[in-house]
């Protein structure tokens, strides 16, 4: 009896902790897929000193992008003793920070916009299929993990590359689409369209 009572608490046992495994797999699974389907890009990385007596502690302090290139885009600084640590507290605080911004046809602008953040200014324009991304370091990540692909933008200020960030996400959150207005104005999707263009009828795209 008692070897029975053995073997039958051994294959509970063994149920349990092969129920533990698959649950641990699938966490990670999670954690996986999370982190395809975030794009991070490193925008700067500076090294900073803190003066204490006896001399001067060194610690490293990280900018970083990131967006699913679909739409969505945040931005993060870390600071840490070593980079690594400083990147990835700066991408978890740009995890924590995205905004979803709407595009044209899923690759560019709707409208042109103007950005300011400090002594920062940047003007982005909309532009034609196949002219791609013509735009600066900083500004060219931002694009990059947001999705767009053709966009024309210029650097009027600073070129501090936190001011630069910041300023181009400011001037991306200006931008509307056409679906917002039209519920905003009690017209159709098409008629605004339809006075972007000059009265022409829309594409299948734009009205997407």
């Amino acid at each position: 009896m008692a070897r029975e009572d053995r073997e039958e608490g051994g294959e509970r046992g063994g149920r349990r902790e092969r129920g533990e495994r698959g649950r641990g797999r699938g966490r990670g699974g999670s954690e996986r897929e999370e982190r395809d389907e975030f794009v991070d890009k490193l925008v700067a990385i500076n090294r900073v000193a803190k003066v204490v007596k006896g001399g001067k502690n060194f610690g490293f302090a990280a900018l970083v992008v990131v967006g699913d290139q679909k739409g969505r885009v945040g931005y993060g600084k870390g600071k840490a003793r070593e980079v690594p640590e400083a990147i990835r507290k700066a991408s978890q605080e740009a995890k924590r920070s995205l905004v979803r911004i709407p595009l044209r046809e899923g690759r560019t602008l709707h409208h042109d916009a103007h950005g300011r953040w400090g002594a920062g200014k940047v003007v982005l324009r909309a532009a034609a299929p196949g002219t791609g991304i013509i735009a600066g370091g900083p500004m060219r990540a931002v694009f990059e993990t947001l999705g767009v692909q053709d966009v024309v933008a210029k650097s009027l200020g600073s070129s501090n590359p936190y001011n630069m960030v910041r300023a181009t996400i400011d001037a991306l959150k200006a931008q509307t689409s056409p679906r917002t207005i039209a519920s905003k104005r009690g017209k159709k999707v098409s008629e605004i369209l339809g006075s972007r263009t000059g009265g022409g009828e829309p594409s299948p795209a734009d009205a997407a």
